[in-house]
């Protein structure tokens, strides 16, 4: 195990070349050298405090509300020796939610910080380029239109999604993902599909309109088992598949050039983890709804907080998770008996930021 600095090798000029960085870290290698792994302190001290602060939120979570708990009763319920009411209470009521605010989290955050980095624009997220809207007309077809289950209200949106892609994917066809161009084609994309889910909601009956209506919001009330099973299930199958890719991603960072100089293939890296962002927000949407803002504040704190020179995709998910916890805790308590669903506050919140961030860029862009 040694601290070593490791400096970007030297390529001859071209477009790739500002895009060259100095990354630091503590490098592990086993005894032959065959295998290493860079562990930066800093994203690692940012995990932690982030797993710590998790941790608090969530014992706040199953502890507080109308009937208060303690921490033993919680753990009691947990392991099946507690008694009826806080059985019901944990088991039942609070931790499904939690448990799907915190898949729902990580998941748009790491969908988020995949479209930043593949297209190198702070503005790149689902909800803002329109994958998001486009999950959220498959999940409202199957809702209004089949009347469908969980499992294909999932299977529309993640179809919706794809499709979505796939619309951006050919309106930019042969001029690579670029970042600003991207972000305007997505931001069309977007109203138009925004306009095709208020066509559904027209020709749903008045009970399908409230509901599909209520849906578009974003909630996590009345979210079960089979919800938190199914956000679960996408993230424990696609966060993994990101990791592995994750330093192929930030080799693409650098540009073309020096990622296939490197030995990356460029345009697979892209379209799989394009792919995995587009399912990860689709299978997010199809649980809870739209949920504003998370995919695009969640991977930028992360990676700041952290300086990450990478897409930082286990730091971006604790921290969407936590963000989504964290909201749906505050509209819990401080708004009770009031029941406001979490997409109001995602969306208060993140459209300041929004405006924060637009003024930001537009004060770079003239320095």
């Amino acid at each position: 195990m040694s601290s070593v600095r490791e400096a970007n090798a030297r390529v001859p000029r071209s477009v790739d070349a500002p895009k060259l960085r100095v990354v630091s870290g503590l490098v592990i290698r086993t005894g032959r050298g065959g295998v290493s792994l860079r562990v930066q302190g800093r994203a690692l001290a940012l995990t932690a405090v982030l797993l710590a602060v998790l941790t608090v939120v969530m014992g706040i979570t199953l502890t507080t509300g109308d009937y208060q708990l303690s921490i033993g009763e919680v753990l009691r319920a947990v392991t099946g020796t507690g008694s009826g009411a806080a059985d019901f209470i944990v088991n039942t009521l609070r931790m499904p939610r939690l448990l799907t605010a915190l898949g729902v989290g990580a998941a748009l955050a790491v969908s988020g910080a995949i479209l930043q980095s593949l297209t190198g624009n702070s503005l790149g997220s689902p909800d803002i380029i329109g994958f998001t809207n486009g999950s959220a007309v498959g999940a409202l077809g199957v809702i209004i239109v089949l009347h469908g289950s969980m499992t294909q209200i999932a299977i529309g949106a993640l179809l919706g999604g794809l499709a979505t892609a796939g619309a951006v994917y050919l309106l930019m066809l042969g001029r690579g993902l670029q970042g600003f161009r991207l972000v305007v084609v997505g931001i069309g994309v977007s109203a138009l599909l925004l306009a095709v889910n208020s066509y559904l909601i027209t020709r749903a009956t008045w009970q399908e309109a409230l509901e599909a209506q209520a849906w578009l919001i974003g909630s996590l009330s009345n979210r079960g088992w089979q919800h938190a099973s199914a956000i679960g299930l996408a993230v424990a199958v696609l966060l993994p598949l990101a990791v592995v890719l994750a330093r192929r991603l930030s080799l693409v960072e650098m540009g073309d050039t020096t990622a296939m100089a490197l030995g990356v293939n460029v345009a697979r890296t892209r379209t799989a983890m394009l792919v995995i962002s587009v399912a990860l927000a689709a299978f997010a949407t199809a649980v809870t709804g739209p949920i504003w803002f998370i995919a695009l504040a969640a991977p930028q704190l992360a990676r700041r907080l952290g300086r990450s020179s990478g897409p930082a995709l286990l730091p971006s998910a604790l921290m969407g998770a936590l963000l989504l916890a964290l909201s749906d805790l505050v509209v819990q308590r401080v708004f009770a008996p009031t029941l406001l669903p979490v997409g109001t506050a995602t969306g208060t919140i993140g459209g300041l930021y929004l405006i924060w961030l637009l003024i930001t860029e537009s004060r770079k862009s003239r320095a």
